[in-house]
């Protein structure tokens, strides 16, 4: 049974503050890192979906995120994993479900997906204000 704590991904805020240290990037760094900590939870689960006694475990997402924005130093910030309950226990005390961790892990590849695209278009506004500013 897998119970070490997962470490956050590096903030993207770390790589170059001058050009990174907006609000927009922050938030979108944090809201990319939180969902690549679900991610994890969520295959983590689906690793030990055969192992007795597991117990499944997870995040409020937009609490955490609210707690992440908060925080004022983002590098000490840690989300809370919590084991989930009222979930139907199997008789060798394991309550992983396929469907209900299939489900989340979709519903998170969705969130990272909608978050690189914000970066993206936000690196295009960004880039598009430069070459713009430079042929003027």
């Amino acid at each position: 049974m897998s119970t070490s704590p997962m470490p956050m991904p590096t903030p993207m805020t770390d790589i170059a503050p001058s050009m990174m240290d907006t609000p927009e990037i922050g938030g979108l760094s944090r809201f990319l890192d939180l969902t690549v900590f679900r991610n994890g939870l969520i295959t983590s689960n689906l690793a030990n979906i055969d192992t007795p006694h597991y117990r499944t475990r997870d995040i409020n997402f937009l609490e955490e995120l609210e707690r992440a924005q908060g925080e004022f130093e983002y590098a000490d910030y840690t989300p809370v994993a919590r084991p989930v309950r009222g979930l139907l226990e199997r008789p060798d005390g394991n309550n992983v479900s396929l469907e209900r961790e299939s489900l989340l892990l979709a519903e998170t590849q969705m969130r990272y997906n909608l978050g690189v695209q914000l970066l993206r278009d936000w690196f295009h506004t960004l880039s598009s204000a430069i070459h713009e500013g430079s042929s003027s």
